[in-house]
């Protein structure tokens, strides 16, 4: 029988492979180790649907990353996850309280809702971050049987906006949600960014801070389709097991999805990934920062820089360069770097973006 992991590929690629654009992390192609770690996984038999050793081994590395009491459910995508484990945490009766700019709100196409049967309650903040002060100021109708009870409340590290929760920002938040008999969920499809903004460790912003339940990332920062949710709490959090399959999301050849996430965060992939991602973003505001007609009405926390400069300048830049309109009214854009953005990606594009605005 022929080695099918060894044999070298007969296909060329369709797109030109150096090209890189500033629209999403998204975007971005599998790291090197992702693969490699893809085609180590191959060959031979496993057992499917996640009783394999892949599989078992990430259990063990992220209990170690965030705790013995950590249980993991390897999943396709982003929406999934969160749909997935707001499932998990939310009764028949109950809804879930996040930020206007969540990505559960506005960017799952109201799959929360519409796939997982949840109420998704919104508050407006100015920076995409909720504060105790902003929660407890919601008129939440605690046990009004005409409105949807809130039962857990979903935060997003780093932000649909680019900002990053601190530690104790997720522990002040963390210990109202609890005083309310609620359940704390994470968005972290981009969580090691966060991490690696601020230089601590996963756990920090997690099972130390109150997290109940994570969405983790894993797509953003190098991954092919390889996300997870990961119970923090399960004596708050149940049904993990068959919402995973109800939700479609139960990976039969599970071996390669866990790879992934093994290759990602059993040694500091993540980190170096995330770390990289974010110093360009911050190469790029400070490239276009003396330049007249750029306004940068945010700090650059993470991977996303959110600048504002006149329409007609953005529609050109994007012939060349993709990326995309974050607020059309004020002619605010989004400009995000990945784990592959280049200096010289960022430095060619501050000098179209200085040409245009010449």
């Amino acid at each position: 029988m022929t080695d099918t992991t060894t044999q070298a590929s007969p296909f060329a690629p369709l797109h030109d492979p150096s090209s890189r654009g500033f629209a999403s992390d998204n975007y971005a192609g599998v790291h090197p180790e992702v693969l490699a770690a893809i085609v180590a996984a191959n060959g031979g038999h496993q057992v499917a649907y996640g009783e394999d050793v892949y599989t078992a081994r990430l259990t063990e590395v992220l209990s170690e990353v965030f705790g013995t009491a950590a249980q993991v459910y390897p999943v396709f995508n982003g929406t999934g996850a969160n749909v997935l484990a707001l499932q998990a945490c939310t009764p028949r009766w109950g809804s879930v309280l996040t930020t206007s700019s969540a990505h559960i709100h506005v960017d799952e196409a109201a799959a929360p809702e519409r796939v997982g049967g949840l109420k998704v309650n919104v508050i407006d903040t100015p920076d995409g971050k909720l504060t105790p002060e902003l929660i407890r100021a919601y008129p939440a109708r605690v046990g009004d049987e005409h409105f949807a009870q809130v039962g857990v409340v979903s935060i997003t590290n780093s932000t649909e906006v680019g900002t990053v929760y601190t530690p104790a920002e997720i522990r002040a938040i963390a210990d109202l949600v609890h005083e309310m008999g609620w359940v704390l969920h994470l968005d972290g499809s981009r969580l090691s960014n966060a991490a690696a903004a601020l230089g601590v460790e996963l756990r920090e912003l997690t099972t130390d801070a109150g997290v109940d339940i994570l969405s983790l990332g894993g797509t953003k920062i190098g991954a092919m389709l390889a996300e997870a949710v990961v119970v923090l709490s399960p004596d708050r959090v149940t049904g993990a097991t068959f919402l995973r399959k109800q939700s479609m999301q139960l990976a039969s050849k599970m071996r390669f999805v866990s790879a992934q996430l093994l290759a990602i965060f059993e040694g500091d992939l993540w980190r170096r990934n995330a770390e990289h991602a974010n110093a360009m973003a911050r190469r790029l505001a400070d490239g276009v920062a003396d330049i007249d007609g750029i306004t940068l009405p945010t700090e650059v926390e993470a991977n996303a820089v959110f600048p504002i400069l006149a329409r007609e300048s953005s529609e050109r830049l994007m012939e060349s360069f993709r990326f995309y309109f974050w607020d059309e009214t004020t002619g605010q854009v989004r400009w995000m770097c990945a784990w592959d953005t280049t200096e010289s990606d960022v430095d060619s594009f501050v000098e179209a973006v200085r040409a245009e605005l010449s």
